[in-house]
């Protein structure tokens, strides 16, 4: 199944949300750092390169040309949810959280999610995130339905 084209979604006069270009990563670049702290800008336009040939895409919140909030996906496909899309990368900038910022992107991918048919949203939050997984459970009306097990090598 094909999805359809991220659409830009004008919020207000100075809010909205558009697929960001690889040639606006390092524009991007202080917004996920916030939350992937242990990558060089370098890594991380090289590691974005090769997780779009794979299917990932970045949406942001602009407030005006600034990049606000960042969310890096795909559509995947497994035995327990289906068609569905799995967010790897939520952050609103520090300086901006609590303004309602990632709610307006999540319910973004969300609606874009239905509009293509498939059966979920899904992510991963760190286990120390608790303010995240309030948002998420609380705001969002996600439920948590399992853990996840890492074994690093």
């Amino acid at each position: 199944m094909n999805l359809s084209k991220l659409e830009k979604k004008k919020i207000s006069d100075i809010l909205t949300i558009r697929e960001l270009e690889i040639n606006e990563l390092e524009q991007a670049f202080p917004i996920i750092s916030q939350l992937r702290t242990h990558l060089s800008l370098k890594e991380y336009i090289g590691i974005v390169k090769i997780m779009a040939d794979n299917g990932y895409k970045i949406v942001c919140l602009f407030e005006n040309d600034e990049i606000v909030s960042y969310m890096g996906f795909a559509k995947l496909i497994n035995l327990y949810y289906g068609e569905h899309i799995w967010i790897y990368d939520l952050v609103t900038d520090e300086r901006k959280r609590s303004q309602g910022y990632g709610k307006l992107l999540l319910s973004y991918i969300e609606e874009y999610a239905k509009d293509n048919r498939l059966n979920c949203v899904a992510l991963s939050s760190n286990i120390q995130r608790q303010d995240a997984h309030r948002f998420y459970e609380r705001t969002m009306d996600y439920e948590r339905v399992s853990y996840v097990f890492v074994k690093r090598f």
